[in-house]
């Protein structure tokens, strides 16, 4: 067994904060949380004062291995498969050198998510537990057709989701818009799919007692993916071909539905800014402001993986994402809650995993200071576990990038 004491310790949930705290591990699994001296007596003892320990963090929205150098016309890659998947397993390791312990990628080509999943749990690689979409369902020539994933009517539909459920898919990923960087892909504004095959994806997914996450960014197909039933809507930026129109009412639909929220927020803004203009990340922050005002359930998110408009969006960059929520009014325990316990949940792995509760896979992080009074202390893990196995990389480099 093992106990980690600290400063204080955060369950992931607001207003849970135990000062000089404790955390009892043994087996990978969290035995006990309490104040100092409640766990007992145990042979391995790390005391962190100063620090604080809290649930390790989720990104829902990753692409490890995201390729752009996918040439339309040849529909070929000139990265390979085997050189695919070390990139991804590189990118696995900056995750959790960011504090990440779980991760949903939301898209990849050849099953190698799952090749990478497995491995991680494992043991035969560092990174996050890893929940695995596979291929995104697209149409033919639609948004990340290169992954394979493509259909056009509801038989093809649900021949790819079952396909990719026999495969070993924890989740779907359905593009019910178009998207801006896939080129010859109808754009973000433009549906692909109706709800009535929207909720064919979901059907096949619960099958299995699995979710979908839909990519939607048009007005329409942020509707329709909410009455089809999806589990999470991912990005929900109401875009249009002038740019950004947030919709209240639709707001309201959404949050009436309960249905989760992954904005995709990341820390790249002051890029945005120089390459888009103040107006277009004014609009697309403001966005982000009024769904938490709206109630929806918003969860964090960094598409991370990928560069696009001159925009790369570095795997390692997880809590700039989360400074950004700060900066539009949400409250540092409200972003900690949705980095964790609201994002385990929209991922289907809430009984296991996003909160500091016994029995819950010990995924855990340890900063210096106080993240609920300044977001960035999360910056600089000192500690991070992934099911109680010690994975800290924060020291190491390399020189590959995180995007493809």
């Amino acid at each position: 067994m093992r106990i980690i004491r600290a400063a204080q310790v955060l369950t992931g949930r607001p207003g849970e904060v135990i000062v000089d705290g404790e955390v009892l591990i043994d087996e990978g699994l969290i035995v006990s949380v309490g104040p100092r001296g409640s766990a007992g007596e145990a042979d391995d003892v790390l005391d962190l004062p100063g620090h604080t320990v809290l649930p390790g963090l989720i990104d829902a929205h990753v692409h490890l291995g995201f390729d752009d150098k996918v040439d339309p016309v040849t529909r070929r890659s000139p990265e390979s498969d085997h050189h695919l998947l070390l990139r991804m397993a590189e990118n696995a390791r900056k995750l959790v050198s960011a504090g990440v312990t779980t991760a949903r990628d939301l898209g990849g080509r050849g099953f190698l998510d799952l090749v990478l999943r497995d491995a991680v749990e494992e043991g035969l690689t560092v990174g996050p537990h890893i929940v695995a979409a596979t291929r995104p369902i697209t149409i033919t020539g639609g948004h990340c057709w290169y992954m394979g994933g493509e259909a056009d009517d509801e038989p093809a539909i649900r021949r790819v989701a079952r396909e990719n459920l026999r495969a070993g898919a924890d989740c779907l990923k359905v593009m019910a818009s178009g998207g801006l960087m896939t080129p010859g892909a109808p754009p973000s504004w433009v549906p692909q799919y109706n709800a009535a095959q929207l909720r064919v994806v979901v059907e096949e997914a619960a099958t299995r007692g699995k979710g979908v996450a839909a990519h939607a960014h048009a007005h329409a197909s942020i509707r329709d993916a909410v009455e089809a039933g999806v589990t999470t809507v991912e990005h929900c930026s109401f875009f249009t071909s002038a740019g950004h129109r947030y919709d209240a009412e639709l707001a309201d639909l959404v949050a009436a539905s309960g249905t989760y929220v992954c904005p995709t927020v990341h820390g790249a803004t002051e890029r945005i800014r120089e390459v888009h203009g103040e107006a277009m990340l004014d609009a697309w922050l403001a966005g982000v402001a009024a769904m938490r005002d709206a109630g929806i359930k918003v969860i964090a998110g960094t598409d991370a993986g990928f560069a696009v408009g001159g925009i790369p969006n570095a795997t390692d960059g997880y809590v700039g994402g989360l400074e950004t929520f700060v900066s539009v009014g949400y409250r540092n325990a409200e972003v900690i809650e949705l980095a964790t316990v609201l994002a385990a949940d929209a991922c289907g792995v809430g009984a296991v995993a996003g909160s500091l509760d016994p029995g819950k896979r010990a995924d855990l992080v340890a900063v210096a200071g106080d993240p609920l009074a300044r977001i960035s202390d999360l910056r600089d893990p000192a500690l991070v576990l992934v099911s109680g196995r010690s994975v800290g990389q924060a020291d190491v480099d390399t020189v590959t990038p995180s995007v493809g």
